[in-house]
């Protein structure tokens, strides 16, 4: 985040170094660009936004995109204003050191950055200072209700049958060899900065091992009860765009951004063991294993069927396993979440990559328990819900709202 935000911003203190405004034009950045209700943004202020979600490399028209923010902004403050509601200045430095460390630099860096680029300071504190407002007004507006029973709670935990939690992932798996551990670690921190679903999913496609990468990095829907319990919690701390911070695995480091979290009907089973077999290929994610790899999914129909693969190798070519999902690898666990039983993986690898993991999901036997906690399931059910009033309200001020581009 930090080489990207350098680079794009020397791009744009390029274009910011040439002749200076006549006193006309610079009144005419003052003149209204869009008027929201009684509210007029400036060209002025659409210039800066566009300039600022082009220095933070924001896929997409950058003006279409700055425009809407703006007017979305604008009706917040128009409601925030009704009702009197305001955040201290210390909490705005706050959201601005945070936002900052994301790119792995000081506020006063950042700052300074988009500032050499023709960002104004207050630019900056307008974006941050909007979003938490309307954070915190919303968590005020709406806490009381958005906060699950008991009932509700088990539920999501499956425990009593009637519903659950399932989450919309993508992921990206990055290989690691030794040679390769510290340019792996760059890596992982500057995703963990990116901003957006398809700075994430370019990402994906360009850096990932995992099948999924075909797709951009996203994963189908899972509920939350399948994935490995050490990282549940992680993951349900995510809001909805949010990165995680980069996890190792045997051989990878991963991350994961929040595309969406649901409750469900019909439960969220806990399961007491998972059965699974890796049969070990040599030659890692060579073209040549790749093939093999693809050749055996059209000959294994059962996890028993590899038996007749491995007849006459090592006894270590073949691993069949059951165990309980705490017990499992983080890495398998992860990939078992994905399958079916029968289905096959080919995203791992053992060795320092010098050997492919051609894994197969047995079967899962089905338990009740409580391996997330239950504070972890209602902050997840509490913020998907707030997300859901949120949502709500913006569309209804919205279309409520008189808004007019000059």
């Amino acid at each position: 985040m930090s080489r990207l935000l350098k680079s794009a911003t020397a791009l744009a203190l390029a274009g910011t170094l040439a002749v200076p405004a006549t006193p006309s034009q610079a009144q005419g950045l003052f003149a209204p660009a869009i008027r929201v209700n009684q509210d007029v943004i400036t060209r002025y202020e659409l210039e800066q936004r566009i300039l600022f979600m082009e220095i933070l490399r924001i896929p997409g028209d950058a003006e279409k995109e700055a425009r809407k923010t703006l007017i979305d902004e604008s009706l917040k403050r128009q409601i925030l204003a009704d009702v009197d509601f305001a955040i201290a200045p210390e909490d705005v430095q706050l959201g601005i050191d945070e936002f900052a460390a994301r790119g792995q630099m000081s506020a006063e860096e950042f700052l300074k950055a988009v500032g050499q680029a023709g960002v104004s300071a207050e630019t900056v504190r307008d974006f941050v200072g909007n979003q938490l407002s309307w954070r915190d007004y919303i968590s005020a507006r709406f806490l009381s209700r958005a906060r699950p029973t008991e009932e509700e709670i088990d539920r999501a935990l499956g425990q009593s049958g009637g519903g659950g939690l399932r989450v919309l992932l993508s992921e990206i798996i990055i290989p690691v060899t030794p040679q390769t551990l510290d340019q792996v670690d760059q890596l992982a921190q500057d995703i963990s900065g990116l901003k957006s679903y398809d700075a994430f999913s370019s990402a994906a496609t360009q850096y990932s091992a995992s099948d999924t990468k075909r797709n951009g990095g996203r994963m189908d829907w899972l509920t939350v009860s399948s994935l490995p319990p050490s990282l549940q919690p992680v993951i349900l701390a995510l809001n909805p765009g949010d990165i995680s911070a980069p996890i190792s695995l045997p051989n990878a480091v991963a991350l994961f951004q929040m595309r969406g979290l649901q409750e469900v009907s019909g439960g969220a089973p806990q399961y007491a063991s998972i059965e699974y077999a890796a049969y070990y290929l040599p030659g890692g994610r060579s073209q040549e294993t790749q093939s093999l790899a693809q050749s055996l999914r059209q000959k294994v129909d059962s996890c028993d069927d590899l038996y007749g693969i491995a007849k006459g190798q090592p006894e270590q070519a073949l691993d069949r396993v059951t165990a309980k999902p705490s017990e499992i690898p983080k890495d398998i666990s992860l990939e078992l979440a994905k399958l079916d039983p029968n289905e096959i993986s080919t995203s791992l690898t053992r060795n320092n990559g010098q050997t492919m993991v051609f894994l197969m999901l047995c079967g899962r036997a089905q338990k009740l328990g409580e391996d997330t906690s239950r504070q972890d399931i209602a902050n997840a059910l509490t913020q998907q819900r707030l997300e859901s009033f949120a949502t709500s309200l913006l569309e209804r001020l919205r279309a409520d709202a008189v808004i007019t581009s000059e």
